[in-house]
Formats: C-alpha cells, structure tokens, sequence
C-alpha cells in the first residue's frame, strides 16, 4: 500500500464516524446485481450503510432492491432522492448520492456488476485512518478482471506510489469502484461539484482531493472482481496496448475538453485548491489559445511545468502530443 501526502486543509470536522457509506447506483443491472449485493454482506467491515439510487431502470433492478431491504433492514439500505428512478446520467446519479452521506463518514463509491471480496472496505478504512481530519484523502486499488462469469481474465494496471495534482490532470488512476473517502474528502466533493457532463464522478474525487492538497492511498492488493461484459460504462483494460488504442479512440478532441473544462472549474472554484495549485492552473490556462501562439505557449508549459504527465512512458507521449495539438 502507497500514499502521497499533502498539506492540511479547514475542516468542520472534528470526529469521524466509523460506519461507510457504500455509493450505489444502478442502471439496468438486475443480471449481476444480485452477486453484487451478497459480497457487501461478506465484508470484514461490518459497519456500513447502503444508500442506492436507480438512474431509470427498466428491468427488476428495483425490485431486487426492494427486496434486498426488506432482508438487511431499511436501516441498512435506504433509497436515495426524491427523482428515485429517473435517468440523470452516472456524475449526477452519484453526486446525488453523495449529497446524503452524513457530515463525519466515510464513503464508498459502488458498482452494480462486481463482486467485492471481503476485506475491502477493511483495507480502505485502515488506510484511510491515518489521514487527518481536516484533510481530504482517497484511497483507490487495483482490480482482478474477470470476464462476465467471474473468470479471471488479468490484474488492473499496477497503482503509482507516488501521483501529483498535475498527474491527476492528465489521467485518473482511481477507479471508482474502489474509491473510498474519508469525511473531509466527502465534504470537499459537495462544495465543489464536477463541470457538468465532462467528467466522470471518479476522476473528479481524485482530481479535487489532489487540487485541495488531500492525500492519496494507492494499493496494489486486489479488493474486487471486476466484471467486464461490454456494457460497462467505461471497463479497464490490462494490456497497455488495449488502453492505448481505446485512449485514442476517444481521441484528443475529447480529452482536451475535459482538460479545458477541468481548468476552467478549478480556477473558478479557487477557494478550495491549493496555492500552489492555483499558480499551475493560472499557467495552464495560458495554453487554451489557438493557432502558432497556442501551440508555443503549451510547448513553453510543458517545460514550466514538468510535473504534467503521465504514468507509464507511452502514455506520456500520447498525452504531450494532443496537448501540444490542443
């Protein structure tokens, strides 16, 4: 298990609450939903509350909620949001969610079609103990790939030991179904929502609680089988050469989007970043021109800012090109 430490940030927060708060939202998942379920029951880490929310289901899902409910106690496993059921996207479905989670807990974001094995939130809540309380941390694994029977097919990419809010700029290696957060972070995430529509709600926590200063705990023990059975909504890839290609598939339009918007929320949302941060973002923006004096302002903050980059030398140099390219 690695971290990358940072300094402190104001909190409210005094004491933090044992109990997680597990992240659900679903979408037409009844096929694996059910194997999803009874690994949270499995968990070493007996103190957890399940709060889920359907984006527009129209098979059973919500009737294996329901169900589930009526077994653990409404207690336990609580509906979320007065729009239970209507579709709002995945950022918004689990900004949603993360609205209701209580001041001081931490929380876990969840997926419907993986299979947790039994000490995740054990490993998450111990790594995410020595994190100050008026500091944002995150805590993120690697993954077993399995295909749609649970057959294990490979490992997730290995985890940094060390990662930047620069980094985090250029790449999220936190993927949500093993994100947890710890209460400061919980808190920073609803003050500062993602731009709407440009990112994912994974990328974001990793990206704000690296802005904020947060610490980051990466682990390179498995926690969860990570099924792939073509229509997840984003899936992994072990293979550099498979990243590789879907990355470029996506193209650098996209990316650079995302990139622009990224710096755009963040320099508008200053408050909640670190100075030193902020300077880079202030450097970065100078880059969003057009033409030859773009290309040569983003070719002089490649060198101002070496940080910038990629994990993994490839994708370094797929990044560098479309920023250059802008």
């Amino acid at each position: 298990m690695h971290q990358t430490l940072a300094p402190t940030i104001p909190s409210v927060s005094s004491q933090n609450s044992d109990t997680i708060y597990i992240l659900l939202s679903i979408y037409n998942g009844a096929l694996y939903l059910n194997e999803q379920l009874a690994s949270l029951e499995q968990q070493n880490h007996t103190d957890w509350v399940l709060l889920w929310r359907d984006d527009g289901s129209t098979d059973n899902s919500q009737a294996i909620m329901q169900a589930f409910t009526a077994k653990v106690g409404h207690a336990r496993c609580k509906a979320v949001g007065l729009d239970n059921g209507r579709h709002k996207g995945v950022q918004n479905s689990y900004s949603t969610l993360l609205a209701a989670v209580p001041e001081n807990a931490m929380a876990a974001f969840c997926d419907q079609d993986d299979v947790w094995l039994p000490d995740k939130l054990t490993r998450g809540w111990q790594a995410l103990l020595a994190t100050p309380v008026t500091q944002p941390g995150l805590y993120c694994a690697r993954q077993t790939l399995t295909d749609r029977h649970l057959v294990a097919t490979g490992l997730s990419p290995h985890l940094p030991s060390q990662t930047s809010f620069l980094e985090a700029m250029t790449q999220n290696i936190a993927t949500g179904c093993t994100v947890i957060l710890s209460p400061a972070a919980c808190r920073l995430l609803k003050a500062s929502p993602p731009p709407a529509g440009k990112i994912l709600h994974d990328w974001w926590a990793y990206l704000m609680v690296c802005a904020a200063g947060g610490r980051v705990v990466t682990d390179n023990q498995p926690v969860l089988l990570y099924r792939q059975h073509g229509a997840n909504t984003v899936g992994s890839q072990a293979r550099f050469m498979h990243r590789a290609f879907a990355a470029l598939k996506r193209g650098r339009h996209a990316f650079m989007a995302i990139f622009w918007a990224n710096t755009q929320t963040l320099l508008a949302d200053r408050d909640h970043v670190a100075p030193q941060n902020v300077q880079s973002l202030l450097i970065l923006e100078k880059g969003r021109h057009s033409g030859l004096a773009g290309l040569l302002a983003r070719f002089s903050i490649l060198r101002q800012l070496p940080g910038l980059k990629r994990h993994g030398m490839m994708e370094q140099l797929v990044f560098k090109l479309w920023f250059l390219l802008g």
